[in-house]
C-alpha cells in the first residue's frame, strides 16, 4: 500500500506531516502542529489536485495513520503518532 507509485505520495504526505510547522505556514487561529493541515495545503506541497490529495489522506485516515479535526467547514489532518509507532512495532516483529 505504501510502496506503490501512488504509495510514494502517501509516504510523502506522512513525511510532510511529521514536521508540519516546517512545511506549512500557520493560518489565522490554526496551528499546523496542533490542528493539522488541509487537503488543499497538502495538495499544493505534493503537486497533485486537491481531490487526489483527499483520496490519499482518506486512505491514511482509514488505516489509522492520520487523525482528522473539523474546524468550521474544513477538515484538518495530522499524524497519529501512537498508531504509527504501533504499526512500526508490528513490522519490526515480523508481522
Amino acid at each position: 500500500m505504501l510502496r506503490t507509485p501512488t504509495g510514494e505520495k502517501r509516504l510523502d504526505i506522512l513525511e510532510l506531516l511529521k514536521d508540519p510547522a516546517a512545511h506549512f505556514p500557520p493560518r489565522r487561529n490554526i496551528d499546523p502542529v496542533e490542528d493539522g493541515v488541509t487537503a488543499h495545503a497538502v495538495a499544493g506541497r505534493i503537486g497533485v489536485p486537491r481531490l487526489v490529495a483527499e483520496t490519499h489522506l482518506g486512505l491514511l485516515v482509514n488505516v489509522g495513520l492520520l487523525c482528522t479535526k473539523r474546524i468550521r467547514w474544513r477538515t484538518y489532518y495530522r499524524r497519529d503518532e501512537m498508531r504509527i509507532a504501533e504499526v512500526a512495532r508490528m513490522f519490526e516483529k515480523g508481522w
